[in-house]
């Protein structure tokens, strides 16, 4: 291996030699306590490690790094207390999981490092997030993330390359191609000589790095990142390298040519940088024995720590408390002055008030700038609050989501519009995986509301009209709130900014403008997990929410003889049992009305909840109704004869009579 003449000084290069030797000497212990059992699994970087090394030495320690599987070294290099990430493999206490996820699936604020999920892509929407604050901050950060050669075939890598160049982000998107996905090899992952080709697609600057030669990896990395954080945007790094070990250990390599293994072990970062510092007189035998002596002791005093550990301990009640940042709700409370608003103007006015409150909460989604989104909700918030904080943004629902979350890891609340809540479909990984699961995996709240329009009624077929609530409040660690009224939307999202978890936030489209209330004109809040009464009585409980509180309202204004509580959910998760519960063991009769498709839907788990929890008060089964089980149909008369609305009067009589 050829290393050019450089500037460095001996300090630095014996730095650079020390950094790449400890990540070695690491995973050769761990691969002996594979082998024993004291460890479950193993992806190996080994052959990996200049890569690692030479990013990490070339960032600012305040600047964020997002590693994959191989890149012990970022870990290493960071400086993280070794027992820390023994007892994060082994499940303990000590770890930054508390055992709930494994191997390097997490991430520590404490050294501004951001883990990844198995599903590789979100990665870099994450970074995006996070060097977009570091650019409305005016930090001058760079901010690096890692894939695999494999990784870039998922569309949310594209994407997110996509965004970072339309937004001229600081980010160094780091490819390590190192010849295989698990058993597939490159020549069946892309057709293209070089992956670094594919910037010039999106715009962008890419190199290509030689990434088991320390020296070119450091020297470059640190010039490029220097230059971007002056003049900021995107670069794209292609680390030329290899896998010399399984995907993980119990795959094995039986699928590589022996030949090829052969000519990459001769390449060997640390074999070949080790005979250039010796060679230079910069490296001793003496100094080589004294530095593995010293990571050798390290490793065994740090993993005593951890076997004498206790194994890891939890109760009930830790698990579901950690699912969600802890909320303080303070409540706002209505001023008497109201005005007289649809839905629509609620939504905006509540928008407008809680970005003047929140002076660097950011709204993204298609077209929500100067054209003020297609149903005209921002309309005017670019005037009033700059295109820094009101942002269009590509058709790319996944990274958008994902770059969220990056601003969340930076300390910026965000609001996402999709601009039908059906488009989720195509950010639905990082909403469930990412969102949902980051809080109770390593402590890291994701501060984002999605906006959701949606529902039937304005024949707008099936890919514009669905209500697909039962989708998230299935999924532990998201709230979902969904109003059928303009105060309660108006007080409802102002908490769902104000809360720090991921909020789904549904919008009836067939609500925004066909109902007016009285709104107080200031802001105020409204708590989660408190439904409304809307009708109190003694002989039936009505449950609904959004457009199907309407129908139900319908419903008894004309029967005025039904003596019914009717109770509007508002918040779907969390639920509001106890309001629930107590209706019903008043009545002795339920009915719970829905516009989504029965099976699977919020009217089921809300039956059973009363089921097992009110039975003996029951006069008669819990009734549920719901619209057919089909797509949404778009013409009005295949609509309406899909919807629930119409049968919820048969219904209701029916059970009356029971």
């Amino acid at each position: 291996m050829k290393y050019n003449k450089t500037k460095l000084s001996p300090e630095t290069k014996i730095a650079l030699y020390r950094a790449m030797l400890k990540p070695r000497l690491i995973e050769e212990k761990m691969l002996i306590l594979l082998r024993q059992g004291r460890i479950s699994k193993w992806f190996s970087g080994i052959g990996q490690e200049a890569i690692s090394v030479g990013v990490t030495m070339s960032m600012q320690p305040e600047e964020y790094i997002l590693p994959m599987h191989r890149n012990l070294g970022v870990f290493t290099t960071r400086e993280i207390p070794l027992y820390r990430l023994f007892s994060q493999w082994q499940g303990k206490a000590n770890g930054f999981t508390k055992g709930r996820d494994r191997s390097f699936h997490f991430g520590t604020q404490e050294f501004n490092i951001v883990g990844m999920i198995s599903h590789l892509g979100p990665q870099f929407g994450v970074a995006d997030g996070i060097a977009l604050a570091s650019k409305l901050k005016n930090k001058k950060q760079v901010t690096a993330v890692f894939t695999g050669e494999g990784g870039t075939s998922e569309g949310d890598i594209h994407e997110a390359l996509n965004v970072a160049s339309v937004w001229q982000l600081p980010v160094l998107f780091c490819i390590e191609n190192n010849g295989y996905g698990l058993s597939t090899p490159t020549s069946e992952q892309y057709n293209c000589k070089d992956l670094a080709d594919r910037a010039l697609g999106y715009g962008m600057e890419s190199h290509i790095i030689d990434g088991n030669n320390i020296l070119e990896v450091y020297t470059k990395i640190s010039e490029i990142t220097e230059d971007m954080r002056h003049n900021p945007r995107p670069v794209l790094i292609e680390f030329k390298t290899f896998r010399m070990r399984g995907h993980e250990e119990a795959s094995g390599t039986k699928y590589v040519p022996q030949d090829l293994l052969d000519a990459w072990a001769k390449k060997d970062p640390i074999e070949n940088y080790q005979a250039y510092l010796k060679n230079e007189g910069i490296l001793t035998e003496e100094m080589e024995v004294k530095f593995k002596t010293e990571i050798v002791h390290e490793i065994n005093e740090h993993l005593a720590r951890t076997d004498a550990e206790e194994k890891i301990t939890s109760t009930i009640s830790n698990e579901l408390n950690d699912v969600f940042q802890e909320f303080d709700y303070k409540e706002v409370k209505e001023n008497k002055n109201t005005e007289e608003l649809r839905l629509v103007d609620a939504i905006h006015e509540g928008l407008k008030q809680s970005m003047e409150r929140h002076d660097d909460l950011v709204i993204m989604g298609q077209d929500v700038a100067e054209y003020g989104g297609v149903f005209k909700i921002t309309d005017g918030f670019v005037e009033a609050f700059g295109k820094d904080r009101v942002r269009n943004t590509p058709i790319c629902e996944s990274a958008i989501i994902e770059s969220a979350m990056g601003l969340s890891i930076s300390g910026i609340k965000s609001i996402v519009e999709l601009q039908f809540g059906d488009f989720v479909t195509s950010g639905f990984n990082p909403v469930v995986n990412y969102l949902a699961k980051s809080h109770y995996r390593w402590n890291q709240n994701a501060d984002v509301v999605l906006r959701m329009p949606c529902g039937a009624g304005v024949a707008a077929g099936p890919f514009h009209s669905q209500t697909n609530e039962a989708w998230f409040t299935k999924t532990p660690g998201l709230k979902v709130v969904y109003p059928a009224f303009p105060k309660d939307a108006k007080g409802l999202l102002a908490t769902a900014i104000n809360d720090p978890n991921p909020v789904l936030f549904f919008e009836h489209k067939a609500l925004y403008r066909s109902i007016r209330q009285d709104v107080p004109t200031d802001y105020y809040t409204i708590p989660f997990g408190k439904a409304a009464t809307l009708r109190t009585g003694e002989q039936i409980t009505v449950i609904a929410y959004g457009q199907a509180v309407h129908w139900a309202m319908h419903t008894l204004d004309k029967h005025p003889d039904i003596d019914a509580d009717l109770i509007d959910l508002r918040s779907l998760q969390p639920l509001d049992t106890e309001t629930i519960y107590a209706s019903a063991k008043k009545t002795g009769k339920v009915i719970i009305l829905q516009e989504d498709s029965l099976f699977g839907g919020i009217a089921s788990d809300v039956s059973a909840l009363i089921m097992e929890n009110c039975f003996e008060f029951l006069d008669a089964p819990v009734k549920r109704v719901a619209s057919l089980e089909t797509p949404i149909p778009f013409i009005n008369q295949l609509e309406d004869q899909y919807l629930s609305r119409d049968k919820f009067e048969g219904e209701l009589l029916e059970l009356m009579a029971y």
